[in-house]
């Protein structure tokens, strides 16, 4: 048994590669806290273990040189982190939190490449306490419990502190999550949960209330071009400045993404280079290369802020918005069909009778849908879009049914009038109903004044016409009625009594 010195990590900062569980490296009396496996020590600590679980320095080493880019300039100060000066600048609450040692327990949202896990490694060595991490994707309960039994026995024997750091949290299900949430309302653990998904949907709301939630967002392309600076420095390579702006304008606010295809253009570059003996420099060719097979980032999030611009943009009329937001969906990989539903509804709910041939083009494509398939149904829906989003626009059919429900969910109603009332079976008559009914008809204007409301809603007024497309004749039509059709009004306009 003898215990071993922690080396420093590469020059960009990054921390050392965590080792195999029950591996520790020792940590410096007075330095950061070390990872010991999934566990870090606190500044005062030293771990010991045996020779034999150790990788040898120069297996430790290669690792560090195969590491990709970003794993090998991940921050190790708050001072180092990118584009996320909301949370971690100077006086943000985040920042604050974690110097002080003060961090409760905080879920971590964002895309990818935002920092979560850079974070959270940071956080880990500006604490005393012993830092856990694990993965949802692959613990299981009896991970946790293991975790939380250690915790335990580290705050009674030593008085110190437990966080745990949770990547994919969304990937836990209810009963995983669950398990957490003793040891989380106790302060047993502090947990640090990071996930891409929407924390309101993906993480029990029990532990969402007792946690912080801070949003990461998006790098901006500033953030990314200083990123690219970094890993360049880190390559011993340069860039062209355009090429340098398309690997951060593509990167799509995706740290990782950036650096991922940084380190393929300069592999690219260095092979170019190596046949004239010239330094390493990425030119734009290189970076458009990289990028070739670059993927749409299209988690539960952006599955609904798309299809909220999809249905946003057909509202206002947009059709190259509209068929924007179509190919970004059909491009991800998200159901046609759910696309088309989404068509059926918005040409009940924003067209309406402006336009009532809306509704046919819609379910026709929802059927095509279903008959065709993709990728030939795109043609389909694409008519479907560009149909909608050209037609005139009026909500007033639904206007109408959400303020019908709305009064009779206060109770506005009544008896059905008498004279309405069904009369086809027998004793039916001698009871009143239908009584005073009259048939529209039999009179021959197709129209007669009667009273069809209950009596507590007889004044109701729930449709209301708009002026737009075909809608405007249907005011017309139903202002005449309202004044009181002679028989000329009524055989022009028989066709829609």
């Amino acid at each position: 048994m003898r215990p071993v010195a922690l080396r420093p990590g590469p020059a960009s900062g990054a921390g050392v590669p965590a080792l195999p569980d029950g591996v520790a490296r020792a940590g410096r009396v007075g330095g950061p806290p070390v990872l010991v496996g999934r566990v870090a020590v606190g500044p005062v600590a030293s771990a010991v273990v045996a020779s034999g679980d150790l990788f040898s320095a120069a297996a430790e080493e290669r690792l560090e040189r195969q590491a990709p880019l970003a794993a090998r300039m991940r921050p190790v100060r708050l001072d180092d982190v990118v584009g996320q000066d909301s949370l971690v600048g100077v006086g943000r609450p985040l920042r604050v939190l974690v110097e002080s040692d003060r961090l409760s327990s905080a879920i971590l949202w964002g895309p990818p490449g935002t920092g979560k896990t850079t974070l959270a490694q940071v956080i880990a060595r500006h604490t005393a306490k012993a830092y856990e991490q694990l993965s949802a994707v692959s613990a299981s309960v009896k991970d946790v419990r293991e975790v939380l039994a250690r915790a335990e026995q580290r705050l009674g024997e030593r008085g110190q502190g437990t966080i745990l750091f949770l990547d994919e949290v969304h990937r836990f299900n209810k009963a995983q999550q669950d398990a957490l949430l003793p040891s989380v309302e106790s302060g047993l653990v502090v947990l640090v949960g990071a996930t891409t998904e929407n924390p309101y949907f993906e993480v029990n709301a029990p532990l969402l209330s007792r946690s912080t939630l801070f949003r990461l967002e998006p790098l901006g392309a500033d953030a990314v071009a200083e990123l690219l600076r970094r890993g360049l420095s880190i390559e011993g390579a340069s860039a062209d400045d355009d090429a340098l702006a398309h690997l951060a304008e593509r990167a799509g606010g995706d740290g990782r993404q950036a650096l991922t295809a940084l380190e393929v253009a300069v592999a690219l570059a260095g092979e170019r280079s190596a046949g004239d003996g010239g330094d390493v420099r990425v030119s734009l060719a290189d970076a458009e290369a990289a990028l070739g097979t670059k993927l749409h980032r299209y988690g539960r999030d952006e599955h609904y802020d798309v299809i909220s611009a999809f249905i946003k943009s057909i509202r206002g009329s947009d059709p190259q918005a509209a068929l924007h937001w179509l190919a970004r969906m059909l491009e991800a990989g998200e159901d046609a069909r759910f696309v088309a539903r989404r068509l059926v509804i918005l040409a009940s709910e924003d067209v309406g009778e402006a336009d009532p041939l809306s509704l046919v083009v819609a379910t026709s494509a929802a059927h095509a849908v279903e008959y065709v398939g993709l990728p030939e149904a795109q043609l389909n829906l694409a008519q479907a879009v560009v149909h909608l989003a050209t037609a005139p626009k009026s909500n007033r059919a639904a206007l109408g049914i959400w303020s019908a429900r709305e009064d009779v969910r206060r109770g506005v109603g009544g008896e059905v009038p008498v004279h309405l009332r069904d009369a086809h079976y027998r004793s039916a008559h001698s009871l009143g109903h239908g009584v005073g009914y009259d048939y529209p008809h039999d009179d021959p204007r197709g129209w007669v004044r009667q009273q069809y409301l209950p009596d507590a809603a007889r004044d109701a007024v729930y449709y209301q016409p708009s002026g737009h497309g075909y809608e405007q004749e249907i005011a017309e039509r139903m202002q005449r009625l309202a004044d009181g059709p002679d028989d000329t009004a009524d055989q022009r306009d028989g066709e829609r009594p």
